[in-house]
């Protein structure tokens, strides 16, 4: 074991974080529990030491971690793995977090503005309240996710699986909307405008909605969503 290898190991086996000491740059914030997996607890102490460059987490498994309320605004989390990871409160904005996997995480109020969620997987996480605002999640996989009150403003949904999703309460405005849902989305409350179609899957078969059948859709299951044509490019 490398000197390094046992200095992480030794904060590793505290799990209660006391000695990682937080630059000015982010504000004292110390992470309440550390990730299991000592790369990631590196990349966490070596970003928190600094105030020279954003957090790269590329690739790096941060299960076991409590990182609520923290600033991971211009973060790379590409390809990471954040199963279940608390995440209450945090920062992500413009964030990297294509292809992440945050199974179960909890994002719970989280700032997600403009953050890159491509292709990320989001099963069964909680974003309910979270601030989504002009962010991507195309081809991510949000099925059985809850978003309630969570503000969707700008964003861009494309072939984004939102079945068994909870959009209770949630907040569109000229949204890409071209999701996919079943019998089990809920969308109780849901408002805002859309571009639209979505996609509703029933067992083997699915079909097409967009325009005043959308609206019919979603109006029927409690929520109330005006569909709007794109915009045409300018001249």
């Amino acid at each position: 074991m490398t000197e390094e290898q046992s200095t992480v190991s030794g904060t590793l086996s505290r799990v209660m974080v006391g000695e990682i000491v937080s630059s000015g740059t982010h504000k004292n914030w110390k992470p309440t529990l550390l990730p299991t997996d000592p790369e990631a607890v590196r990349q966490l102490h070596e970003w928190l030491a600094s105030d020279e460059y954003d957090l790269n987490g590329i690739g790096c498994d941060f299960q076991g971690a409590d990182l609520s309320g923290g600033n991971f605004s211009n973060a790379w989390f590409t390809d990471a793995v954040l199963v279940g990871v608390r995440l209450v409160g945090a920062s992500f904005y413009r964030a990297d977090l294509q292809s992440a996997d945050l199974t179960g995480a909890d994002l719970t109020e989280a700032d997600l503005v403009k953050a890159n969620l491509d292709e990320a997987v989001l099963r069964s996480a909680r974003l309910d309240r979270a601030d989504m605002v002009g962010a991507s999640l195309g081809d991510a996989d949000a099925s059985g996710a809850s978003f309630r009150g969570t503000r969707f403003l700008g964003s861009s949904l494309i072939d984004t699986d939102m079945r068994g999703a909870d959009l209770t309460d949630a907040v569109l405005d000229e949204n890409m909307f071209e999701i996919k849902v079943d019998d089990f989305t809920l969308v109780h409350g849901l408002t805002g405008t859309v571009f639209g179609p979505i996609t509703v899957i029933n067992g083997d078969s699915s079909r097409e909605l967009a325009g005043a059948e959308l609206e019919a859709w979603i109006g029927a299951r409690g929520g109330q969503v005006q569909v709007i044509p794109p915009r045409r490019a300018p001249r």
